[in-house]
């Protein structure tokens, strides 16, 4: 009786292991132009240090998991931890990754940025990697909903 039910287990198991999933449907070129669209903007917010750009490209209800800090919950939130960031005198991303599937997607990428604190006489750089969620919005922009990165140098670097 248990050596069936096993074999009944492993039966129902293969099977569903060949049955055709149910794929994503597909970003379209607009999906994908207006999620780079957004990227650029929040590029072109963070290299002039405009925390209120920054934001606008956040979801109301977004989220920032920064590296070694607290969570960071919705756009005024956001507005003020962007703003204590030290001058940003470079920043570069690449996407990498986009995927989608109806009004949420998400998208994988790399950065390079070079900071200037306060006070400081040479420039703090640093590397790393991001992973977003992105909800498309009912006026058809892909706004950031989730935001997590993290450096690629090792601690205390």
């Amino acid at each position: 009786m248990v050596r069936h039910k096993r074999l009944t287990l492993v039966a129902l198991y293969s099977v569903a292991l060949i049955l055709p999933r149910p794929a994503w449907s597909q970003l379209t070129d607009a999906d994908r132009k207006g999620i780079q669209r957004v990227t650029d903007r929040w590029l072109e917010a963070m290299r002039k240090n405009d925390s209120t750009a920054v934001a606008a490209t956040y979801t109301e209800d977004a989220m920032l998991l920064p590296p070694n800090a607290p969570v960071v919950k919705g756009r005024t939130e956001i507005r003020h931890f962007i703003g204590q960031f030290p001058k940003i005198t470079a920043f570069n991303i690449k996407l990498t990754e986009m995927e989608g599937d109806g009004n949420l997607a998400y998208t994988r990428g790399t950065y390079n940025v070079s900071l200037m604190p306060p006070g400081a006489k040479t420039q703090d750089k640093d590397s790393g990697k991001f992973l977003e969620i992105r909800r498309k919005e009912p006026d058809g922009s892909w706004l950031v909903l989730r935001d997590i990165w993290n450096s690629d140098q090792p601690p205390g670097h």
